[in-house]
C-alpha cells in the first residue's frame, strides 16, 4: 500500500476515513431530533470574533470550541502573505476556480456521484454561490484572525459535510467496503488540490503570471485551509512540489467519465451561458471551460466545441500573456487584466435562484481594494 512521501497516512486508508468531530455531532443530533440546531446557530455566526452562544446542545459546543482555531503549527503572518496575492488577482482565482477547479471536480467518478445521491446535479447554481463565498472568506486579510468571517464557514461546511456521509451511509445506496466512506478525506484531500494546485495551473494555463512565491503562499492558505476541515496534517504535502507531485498521482488519476460528471459539467457550462445576454456570444463560456482544463477532461465531461470561440478565446489569452508581461510598466495592461478577470468573477458569482441573484459577501478589506481598483464585480450585503 503506498504512502503519501514523508507522511505515515497511507492514501488508501483516506478513503475510509470521515470527519470524527463532526461526524459525531451529526449522529447525536440526528438520534436526539435536533438536525435543524446547526444551521439556526451557525447562520448567525458573521465573524470569527463571535463567542460562541451558551444555549446549545453541549456535543455542538465541544465542536465549535474545538474546531474554532487554526492548527498550532500554521504561520498566521505566512498567511497574511497571500494576501497580497489576492488584491492583486483574486478576481482571477475566482474565475479559474469557476471556470476550471469546478469542472476538474466533476471529473471525479465518486465525488460526483455523491452529489447524485444529494439531488444537486441540477443545481450547480448552489454549489458554485457556496464555493465562491468560501474563496472569498479566505481571501479576507486575516482569514482566521480578528475581523475575519471564515473560521464559522469552515465549521459550517465540516457539518454539512458530516450530514451528507450520514444520510449517504444509511440511504442503502452506497457500498462503503467498495467506495469508502463518502466525502471521505481523499475526496477532501483532492478538492483541496484542485482548488490550490489546479487553480495556480489554470492561471498560468491562461496567461496570468503568478511568482513561486505567490504560489507557495497560497498553497499554504489552503493547506491551513483543510486542517481546520479535518484532513489530517500528514496527508497534505508541506511544499507546492510536493502537492503537484500528489495531485498528479491522487487526483489526475482519478480523472474519467461518468454520467453524474457529464450531466454536473452540461448543467455548469449552461448556468454560465445563460448568463450571457443574446445569442452572439453562445459558446464562449465552453471555450474558457476547454482553455483551462486539460482537453481530454473536457472530452471525457462533454464539454461542448466552440471553432469560433476557441479561436477567439485562444488568442484572448495569448494577447493575457502579452498584456502580463507588461503589466508591472503598463497602467493600460494592468486595466485590461483587471477588467477581463472583474467581469468574469462578476459573472461566475452572479448567479440565479428562483430568479433571485445571489448575493455574496466580500470582505470589507479586499471590497474596499477591489473599488479603489476599479475591479470589485459584487457589492457585498453589508
Amino acid at each position: 500500500m503506498r504512502k503519501i512521501e514523508n507522511a505515515e497516512l497511507p492514501l488508501e486508508e483516506l478513503k475510509y476515513l470521515g470527519d470524527p468531530l463532526a461526524d459525531a455531532v451529526v449522529a447525536e443530533l440526528v438520534s436526539s431530533g435536533s438536525t435543524g440546531v446547526v444551521n439556526d446557530v451557525l447562520a448567525h455566526f458573521r465573524d470569527n470574533d463571535q463567542p460562541i452562544p451558551e444555549d446549545l446542545p453541549e456535543s455542538v459546543r465541544r465542536y465549535l470550541v474545538a474546531t474554532d482555531d487554526p492548527p498550532g503549527w500554521a504561520d498566521l503572518d505566512r498567511v497574511a502573505n497571500a494576501y497580497e496575492f489576492f488584491v492583486d488577482d483574486g478576481v482571477h482565482v475566482a474565475s479559474v476556480l469557476s471556470f476550471g477547479a469546478m469542472v476538474n471536480c466533476y471529473a471525479q467518478p465518486r465525488p460526483s456521484r455523491v452529489l447524485s445521491l444529494t439531488h444537486r446535479l441540477n443545481q450547480p447554481h448552489r454549489r458554485l454561490s457556496e464555493t465562491s463565498q468560501f474563496v472569498l472568506n479566505m481571501m479576507a486579510s486575516s482569514p482566521f484572525g480578528s475581523g475575519g468571517a471564515f473560521v464559522p464557514t469552515i465549521q459550517k461546511t465540516r457539518l454539512i459535510h458530516a450530514a451528507v456521509r450520514h444520510f449517504i451511509t444509511r440511504s442503502g445506496q452506497w457500498d462503503v467496503a467498495a467506495d469508502g466512506v463518502p466525502l471521505c478525506q481523499q475526496d477532501m484531500l483532492g478538492a483541496l488540490l484542485i482548488f490550490s494546485v489546479q487553480v495556480i495551473d489554470g492561471m498560468r494555463r491562461i496567461g496570468i503570471s503568478v511568482t513561486e512565491r505567490e504560489a507557495e503562499d497560497y498553497y499554504y492558505v489552503w493547506r491551513v485551509t483543510g486542517a481546520m476541515l479535518g484532513i489530517p496534517a500528514d496527508a497534505m504535502p508541506e511544499t507546492l512540489a510536493e502537492a503537484q507531485k500528489l495531485n498528479a498521482e491522487l487526483v489526475e488519476a482519478s480523472y474519467g467519465p461518468s454520467p453524474e460528471g457529464i450531466e454536473l459539467t452540461r448543467n455548469l457550462v449552461r448556468l454560465y451561458e445563460d448568463m450571457i445576454p443574446g445569442k452572439a456570444f453562445d459558446g464562449v463560456a465552453a471555450a474558457v471551460v476547454r482553455q483551462v482544463v486539460n482537453p481530454e477532461v473536457a472530452d471525457w465531461l462533454e464539454v461542448p466545441r466552440s471553432r469560433g470561440w476557441g479561436r477567439a478565446v485562444g488568442a484572448g489569452v495569448r494577447l493575457m500573456r502579452l498584456l502580463e508581461r507588461g503589466e508591472d510598466r503598463s497602467r493600460t495592461a494592468t486595466a485590461v487584466l483587471d477588467k477581463a478577470g472583474s467581469l468574469l468573477l462578476g459573472g461566475s458569482v452572479r448567479t440565479l435562484t428562483d430568479g433571485q441573484p445571489t448575493a455574496l459577501t466580500i470582505p470589507a478589506g479586499l471590497r474596499e481594494k477591489w473599488l479603489a481598483a476599479g475591479v470589485c464585480p459584487v457589492q457585498s450585503r453589508e
